[in-house]
């Protein structure tokens, strides 16, 4: 079927044609502004409604908090052997068990050192009745020539004061050797050294003890008391950070195996050598522990602060967009946002230091800044951060 066209009066069909034509394009043309003008109308709305969120631009100590494995190892430990060789007639302790520092542990049975004793003691009863017998005779010489001169002959006056210093130097000599066996006698209590705890037991009672003289003796200990009372943990600092390690430094540590137990520390020393081999610092943290809850061989987390910037201007990392170019939005005294380029430094886990770019109090805006533009007028709204404490 033909659509044709009625007979109008006053036009033809190739004008009416042309005015129909003109009347669209009219029409698209007046949506079209209409379309714009909602667009820019919808950009351009009350400002008033736009609220930001801010945060202050402040001044903090910033670092880099690093975590190292470490281990605890006791303060003190030592494994008594025996300095005379003899059977063990005694264990009075077995591992685990708590000691004091003098306690007896064991006591061994050396019955030749017994007789030596009382032979030199004996020895010394003689030598001391030897020098008095001639120190009387000495003197009774000696006052009889000054009575009567040339009474004596000079020889034997000379003869009984040798005689009496010869035998008061066998006092000493028996003295010292009587000290001697009684110290080898001393040497059959094993006692402890120090407050700690029995951690190994090797002997029993009977066994043969050889006496620990030398480093080449592989001679049996009878026990290892270590002082678990206190214990250091040691730890290896990357050679990146020695120069951040002083003594008497914070660490926080965490005791994973003790229920996540975490606890203050300071430096107590480290070694001022690096190690070729691990490129690392031992480092050292005395560590209480009265109640003997950690125990020597378990395992923690340091947390060491490096890299440390003292009062740095701070944002919080939130405020910060871009990598390569980074920007911050800063709200001005009239309520307006402005564009700044910042210089970053030192990156934390919440915060980013500005080297330049911003100054302290400014109000910057954090998180996404899809929904502001530069010269824009907004509500800023202050808001707190929960941030991790730095102290």
């Amino acid at each position: 079927m033909k659509f044709q066209f009625p007979n109008l009066p006053f036009c033809s069909k190739s004008g009416l044609i042309a005015t129909l034509t003109g009347l669209l394009v009219v029409g698209l043309g007046l949506a079209w502004t209409a379309h714009r003008a909602q667009a820019q109308s919808a950009t351009t709305a009350d400002p008033a409604n736009a609220t930001a969120g801010v945060a202050k631009v402040t001044r903090e100590d910033l670092f880099k908090e690093v975590t190292i494995p470490a281990e605890f190892r006791p303060y003190q430990e030592v494994a008594l052997s025996a300095k005379v060789s003899g059977y063990v007639g005694k264990m009075n302790v077995d591992f685990g068990d708590t000691v004091k520092a003098g306690q007896l542990l064991a006591t061994l049975e050396v019955p030749e050192l017994q007789s030596e004793l009382a032979n030199a003691q004996a020895t010394e009863m003689k030598a001391e009745a030897d020098n008095t017998n001639a120190h009387l005779i000495y003197t009774r010489l000696l006052a009889v020539n000054q009575e009567h001169s040339n009474l004596v002959a000079q020889q034997d006056l000379d003869t009984a004061g040798a005689n009496d210093q010869t035998t008061a130097a066998a006092i000493a000599a028996a003295k010292a050797n009587v000290e001697k066996y009684q110290t080898m006698v001393g040497y059959t209590q094993i006692t402890a050294p120090f407050d700690g705890v029995v951690t190994h037991r090797y002997a029993d009672p009977g066994t043969l003890i050889q006496a620990g003289t030398s480093s080449d003796t592989q001679a049996l200990p009878l026990v290892r008391v270590s002082d678990n009372y206190k214990l250091r943990l040691d730890f290896p600092v990357e050679v990146d950070y020695v120069k951040d390690v002083k003594l008497g430094d914070p660490v926080e540590v965490r005791v994973e195996s003790s229920n996540g137990k975490t606890f203050a520390g300071t430096i107590s020393r480290f070694t001022h050598h690096v190690d070729e081999d691990t490129r690392t610092m031992i480092t050292e943290i005395e560590v209480p522990n009265p109640n003997l809850e950690l125990v020597p061989g378990m395992y923690a987390i340091v947390l060491l602060k490096v890299e440390k910037h003292p009062q740095a201007l701070a944002v919080p990392i939130e405020a910060v967009a871009g990598e390569k170019s980074p920007v911050v939005y800063v709200v001005n005294r009239d309520n307006q946002i402005e564009e700044h380029p910042v210089k970053l430094g030192l990156e934390t886990a919440d915060r980013y230091e500005i080297l330049s770019g911003l100054h302290e109090g400014d109000l910057v805006v954090i998180g996404s800044h899809a929904g502001f533009q530069s010269g824009q007028k907004v509500e800023p709204k202050l808001i707190q951060l929960s941030l991790r404490d730095d102290n």
